[in-house]
């Protein structure tokens, strides 16, 4: 009877003037690091080791016991440890009966293990309530208090009201917790410290290969071909003319790229006729990575808009003008003012500011901090709406650029079509394909299927 009031009495909401005390097994790296955020956030903690002496790395104000003595003082104990050592545990079954046991370990590799630490734990102490959470926060992040970029910790545990005490020592940590649900989440949150930018390999590869590509083929058709047919050379052209060919053609490919898959998605559910059916796993995955892929054009496109600034610092820049004002001068000869050329100017040179400025303004509204603030219906007309309209000043300003060049046969060097040519082709599908999305006869239907109308009822089961 006394022991089950104990536990009962354990696992208690806090009360906000009095912190209970933590007991953290392990006094490594990461055990010493948030023991002293705790002590800092105004909470007791006892430590369980195997030495009891107190030793200069432990934090001040901390206690140190042994392992069974710590575990008497708290109803939370975290498992500073790794797995291996988990053994030790298994003849302080007793003293951890009902204990709220906090696995944070992590594994060397992903899935080294039949089973989650957190898991593995659970079965090695079937009395103890297992929760785990605090492995994505590294000991370096606590102690310096750098913790803007690691501010979500991730829980899960079998067990509610465990799983509400640690998310309470979360929250007075500063933390932000995030439920994951049963511990059967364990392994995929132990998994997340060793994904390498997970949702961005994809987009990265994917940039790399068109922009390798894109480097090439300018090469080929600015360097390589005027120095063999025009017997000029222009390889310096590689440092700032190919990259600012190459940065405009890969952030409009790539932000045609960002809305090409829901393109594809209205197309599939009006010929499915139901919202209800899954996507194909590579629209999924695509669909999935779009914030990626519209960040890293907005990078090109910025790389662009930088380029674009220096050039008139070029010594080609200065020979060229210098050349024609020469060879005006001896000519006694005057250019007048075209009126056609200075509209194209002037309207690419906004269509391309415009469409940066809507450019950037998707990126802000892609971070965390600002897309929380704002309601889904805001955050649509942003992503959507303006991202088209951003998509259709961006494609503009690549046609107002070069469209005097599309008929004339110089411009196709060996045959091919120049780079602006080759970039226009994803956002004018997209484009293209919208403009017929957006027809009555077919917007109708689909908004219908959107909103739960099938064609065939015989797909939602």
């Amino acid at each position: 009877m006394n022991k089950n009031s104990s536990n009962i009495m354990a696992l208690a909401p806090n009360t906000p003037n009095k912190r209970e005390t933590v007991c953290i097994f392990g006094t490594g790296d990461f055990g010493r690091a948030l023991g002293h955020k705790m002590i800092q956030s105004g909470y007791p903690v006892v430590y369980g080791s195997r030495s009891t002496q107190i030793s200069n790395l432990i934090p001040k104000d901390a206690e140190v016991l042994s392992h069974a003595e710590a575990a008497q003082k708290a109803a939370v104990i975290i498992i500073a440890i790794q797995r291996q050592h988990y053994n030790f545990l298994t003849p302080l079954a007793e003293a951890l009966h009902g204990k709220v046991l906090v696995d944070i370990s992590n594994n060397l590799k992903l899935n080294q293990y039949p089973e989650s630490n957190a898991e593995y734990l659970a079965q090695l102490l079937p009395g103890s309530k297992v929760v785990k959470g605090f492995n994505t926060v590294s000991a370096w992040a606590l102690q310096s208090g750098t913790l803007d970029a690691s501010r979500q910790v991730f829980i899960c545990g079998d067990d509610v009201e465990a799983k509400q005490m640690v998310m309470n020592i979360v929250r007075g940590l500063g933390l932000t917790p995030v439920d994951k649900g049963s511990l059967l989440a364990a392994q995929e949150i132990e998994n997340y410290p060793l994904q390498l930018f997970p949702m961005w390999k994809l987009p990265i590869f994917l940039s790399l290969g068109l922009g390798l590509f894109f480097f090439f083929y300018c090469l080929a058709l600015d360097v390589i071909h005027t120095y063999i047919y025009e017997n000029n050379n222009f390889s310096f052209f590689i440092a700032i003319t190919v990259p600012n060919r190459v940065f405009p053609a890969m952030a409009l490919t790539l932000l045609g790229l960002v809305y090409l898959p829901g393109v594809f998605a209205a197309i599939i559910q009006l010929y499915r006729g139901t919202k209800y059916r899954r996507f194909p796993d590579w629209l999924d995955k695509w669909m999935l990575c779009r914030k990626q892929l519209g960040l890293i054009a907005l990078a090109f496109a910025s790389l662009h808009a930088v380029f674009t600034l220096v050039i008139p610092l070029r010594a080609f820049s200065s020979w060229r003008t210098s050349r024609k004002i020469i060879s005006q001068a001896l000519n006694n000869e005057t250019e007048p003012l075209d009126h056609t050329n200075a509209w194209l100017s002037d309207s690419y040179l906004a269509t391309g500011m415009l469409g940066f400025f809507l450019f950037v303004l998707l990126g802000i509204t892609s971070l965390p901090s600002v897309s929380n603030s704002v309601n889904w219906r805001e955050f649509r007309f942003i992503q959507s709406k303006l991202g088209y309209l951003a998509l259709i000043l961006c494609t503009a300003h690549a046609m107002i650029y070069g469209g005097k060049w599309f008929l004339n046969p110089s411009a196709y060097k060996w045959y091919l079509p120049d780079i602006y040519m080759l970039s226009l082709v994803v956002p004018c599908a997209v484009l293209v394909v919208k403009f017929v999305l957006i027809f009555p006869c077919v917007d109708k239907p689909l908004t219908q299927i959107r909103q739960g109308w099938e064609r065939n009822p015989r797909y939602s089961e």
